[in-house]
């Protein structure tokens, strides 16, 4: 494949990822454009970098600068039908991802992670254990670091990138390929996003893309739901899984390739889903020579990550979780799995999801606090069947899902099965929130 000129670049959006882009762009003296829906709010910044900003919701403008452009760099927030993009095929300019730019410009190995859930655990997992492994290892992609942060950083001395490849990412991906990829796992996410779920399972399924004899390509032995997708796989597979598969758990231990990895009374973390991502992360680590040694290691000290059933406090018993993470009703189910009895906050901004999967956490509840833009979906699904409230803030959320939890000996959850952004600017600002008013609580002020 034909490598693209990177000298007349149009980034699109001015975000963690934008930024990360142009300031290596620029480094690189190529010449950029950046193009933005808020202008206003990213001006002082361009200005800073000495760049040339245009308001993309001009198109007249937008037009002239795409096509002065050799390609253009869509950061992952911007959708397929956005007008630069539109534009940009129209004009016959290419479009590519942060990814991309990255593989271009780094040829050191890479580890790649995708999947509906727990994409952030089964990255940091991996990088932990490659480290421990004496192995150099960076965790970036879909994280606080994008790719081609970490490789413009000159003292970063990784020995392999972990990339978590959202299917934001993924979607305009032509050139990134990598040398272990990870296809976690598959429901309905980002609809309003991509449009619809043949257009994201099909983005997803691009992490194996580019692929030699000589990879690997890490799927669940239950590979069912991504099947439809995965097509004539190039590299040598590895299966993961619960009780099958080439690392699998037993009942009392993880095993990987028939060697004893860890006994699962020596994991803190042994839900099912914590079990299916520990393997999937030992598949993958393995396959960019780590050690056993280095996976029993991380395994036996991972406490899990913060707004991922996150343990919060304990107030007069009830105990309350934090798993802001989780947008999606898959994730939810998946959360609360591992408890008999919850009290669950649900809710926030629907990303076109059919929010009626969080049916079948019913046997685990016992009362239900809906909250945000999708409140009143949230409590038709359990009307009749549970005590519901909603709540319009999450300070009333959280009391009233203490009062019911104590109602009923329950834990409480906060685990919203929707987006953040109706009452935040992320699900790490709704988690942070959740857990500042959690340690606020005074059981004294709660109305009985």
């Amino acid at each position: 494949m034909t490598r693209p000129d990177l000298s007349r670049v149009v980034v699109g959006g001015l975000g963690i990822t934008g930024r990360a882009l142009t300031e290596a762009l620029i480094f690189r003296e190529h010449r950029v454009t950046v193009v933005d829906d808020r202008p206003k709010s990213v001006t002082a910044l361009a200005d800073a970098l000495g760049i040339e900003l245009v308001d993309s919701k001009s198109l007249t403008e937008l037009e002239k600068v795409v096509s002065d452009a050799t390609a253009v760099v869509a950061s992952p927030g911007i959708p397929p039908h956005h007008p630069l993009q539109r534009i940009a095929d129209e004009q016959g300019v290419p479009v590519l991802s942060e990814l991309d730019v990255g593989a271009l410009w780094d040829e050191r190995p890479r580890a790649a992670v995708t999947g509906t859930n727990g994409k952030t655990t089964v990255t940091e997992l991996t990088s932990r254990i490659l480290e421990r492994s004496g192995i150099k290892a960076a965790a970036v992609g879909n994280t606080s670091t994008p790719f081609v942060g970490a490789i413009a950083d000159e003292s970063n001395e990784s020995q392999v990138f972990v990339v978590e490849a959202s299917s934001f990412a993924l979607h305009r991906s032509r050139y990134f390929q990598s040398h272990a990829a990870a296809w976690l796992n598959l429901s309905p996410d980002h609809l309003d996003w991509h449009g619809d779920f043949e257009s994201y399972a099909t983005a997803k399924s691009k992490i194996f893309q580019g692929q030699q004899p000589s990879d690997f390509a890490i799927i669940p032995h239950q590979r069912d739901t991504i099947a439809p997708w995965l097509g004539p796989v190039q590299s040598q597979t590895v299966t993961f899984g619960l009780s099958t598969g080439d690392i699998h758990c037993t009942e009392h231990e993880l095993i990987a390739h028939g060697e004893r990895v860890i006994d699962l009374a020596d994991l803190r973390l042994s839900r099912p889903h914590d079990c299916l991502n520990a393997c999937a992360a030992v598949a993958l680590s393995l396959s960019m020579g780590a050690s056993l040694q280095g996976g029993r290691e991380v395994l036996s000290e991972f406490a899990g990550l913060a707004h991922r059933m996150e343990f919060v406090k304990s107030v007069k018993g009830v105990r309350f979780f934090n798993d802001s993470k989780a947008t999606t009703p898959h994730a939810t189910i998946a959360g609360v799995e591992g408890f008999n009895a919850v009290v669950l906050i649900a809710g926030g901004r629907n990303k076109g999801l059919d929010l009626t999967g969080l049916a079948a956490a019913k046997p685990l509840l016992r009362a239900v606090v809906a909250i945000g833009e999708s409140s009143d979906t949230v409590a038709e699904i359990f009307a009749g069947a549970l005590p519901v409230v909603v709540s319009d803030s999450m300070g009333d959320a959280v009391a009233q899902a203490f009062r019911l939890a104590e109602q009923t000996k329950a834990d409480v959850v906060l685990s919203p099965a929707c987006a953040s952004f109706d009452w935040y600017g992320s699900y790490s600002e709704r988690g942070d929130d959740f857990k500042q008013i959690v340690h606020r609580l005074d059981p004294r002020q709660v109305t009985k």
